[in-house]
């Protein structure tokens, strides 16, 4: 048996995807059926040639339809802007391709809930990624929140700071176009509220959505803008159109609460994710600035005026280390490129119907895709509605709804 992969999109975390595949038989056990590497799609076909010869692709290709239309090809990794998730998605598993979409799902809730319905009613496998699950040291937090280390979850605080939009002279891209909620929280914001919810459960209502827009207008580039890098731009200005930070508060079904920031403006910060996890027995904090270790603070057994959080480093003990790495010794350093390496083996062993390789987590459904956009959803409700109260649905298909008001009071924490 031999799997073909390919990959749309040669922006950065398309390049990300495409590499991932190179190492993921390297993992673990070496099961995995045979893989061959075959294409790399983008608009761009000097960007897509770079990435195929880079990272070992046969060919490169300019359009998803080449590879619907290929037999060879098994597997399709989609990787380009939230608004062409879509059409890419249901065609490709339309043409019996198993199918791994980037987070978020879509750029709208019906589409989202349209490509559920496909992934229903396709044959093959139909996942997206949330590729921070498999970091090692949130995988630790999580562990010590399930255990009872950390007792009762009181609450949590969730932010992810990045720089990437800080200079006003950055050039527009398909990233600033698009509704309030669609930006930093989109973006980023969808890792961090997937991220709340795997360590305290699932969120039930948010509170306190703001959306603030620090730089309204940006230079319009005179070449083509890959991910997150600078270009040459010229003198006319766009307006951006969604936000550039965003925060809200968050209630879980375990009785506990959080608030969650985003940005894409914080100076200083280049990838700034951090979790913080307070119980009544300790707390916890991991940050990706610092993957290879987490922070754990025990209040049984600290003596007056030496208690404080202590430094660990993640090792063979913790989730996914040991056996999988080529090196799975304490203090080897991790990433977030580990992540994408991870995240592509569980896909490849799901779709070869393999056993897990040592409890790796399976890649998320299009379901979860769909109520991880329900909370950005009701976010953005939020937001509009003065930081008003709204229910997150139950429900995958519902919508969320707004809570007067007049009846903020009558909301239970």
């Amino acid at each position: 048996m031999t799997l073909g992969v390919a990959v749309i999109g040669a922006g950065m975390a398309g390049r990300a995807h495409a590499a991932a595949y190179r190492t993921a038989p390297t993992l673990y056990a070496s099961t995995l059926p045979e893989l061959r590497y075959v294409s790399i799609v983008d608009a761009n076909p000097e960007l897509g040639d770079l990435a195929a010869r880079r990272f070992g692709y046969e060919r490169n290709d300019t359009s998803w339809q080449a590879l619907a239309e290929d037999p060879s090809i098994d597997v399709v990794s989609v990787v380009v802007a939230n608004r062409l998730h879509r059409e890419m998605v249901e065609g490709l598993l339309a043409a019996g391709k198993h199918v791994l979409c980037e987070k978020p799902l879509s750029d709208t809730l019906d589409d989202a809930r349209a490509m559920v319905a496909a992934a229903d009613a396709a044959s093959t496998v139909a996942r997206i990624g949330f590729t921070y699950r498999r970091a090692p040291g949130v995988a630790a937090l999580r562990e010590l929140v399930q255990n009872g280390t950390l007792g009762t979850i009181l609450h949590l605080d969730a932010r992810y700071w990045c720089d990437y939009a800080a200079d006003p002279q950055g050039p527009m891209a398909w990233r600033y176009k698009g509704a309030p909620g669609s930006g930093a929280l989109a973006d980023i914001g969808s890792h961090t509220a997937y991220l709340a919810e795997f360590l305290a459960g699932d969120i039930t209502e948010v509170s306190g959505g703001r959306f603030v827009t620090a730089i309204t207008e940006r230079p319009v580039a005179v070449g083509a803008v890959v991910g997150h890098g600078r270009a040459e731009v010229s003198d006319r200005y766009e307006p951006v159109e969604n936000d550039d930070y965003a925060a809200f508060g968050a209630s879980f079904a375990g009785g506990s609460a959080g608030v969650v920031q985003v940005s894409r403006v914080a100076a200083g910060h280049p990838n700034g994710l951090e979790l913080e996890v307070f119980g009544d027995k300790g707390a916890a904090t991991w940050a990706q600035e610092r993957p290879a270790e987490f922070q754990l603070m025990l209040n049984e057994g600290s003596a007056a005026g030496t208690n404080g959080y202590r430094r660990v480093i993640i090792g063979p003990d913790h989730p996914y280390v040991a056996g999988g790495l080529p090196m799975d010794a304490p203090g080897v350093g991790l990433g977030q490129n580990d992540g994408f390496v991870y995240q592509a083996r569980a896909f490849l062993e799901e779709v070869a119907g393999l056993d897990e390789a040592d409890s790796l987590p399976r890649c998320a459904s299009f379901s979860e895709g769909v109520h991880n956009m329900e909370v950005l959803a009701a976010v953005a409700e939020s937001a509009a509605h003065r930081g008003a109260a709204v229910t997150v649905p139950t429900s995958r298909h519902a919508s969320p709804t707004t809570q007067p008001a007049t009846q903020l009071e009558e909301i239970p924490a």
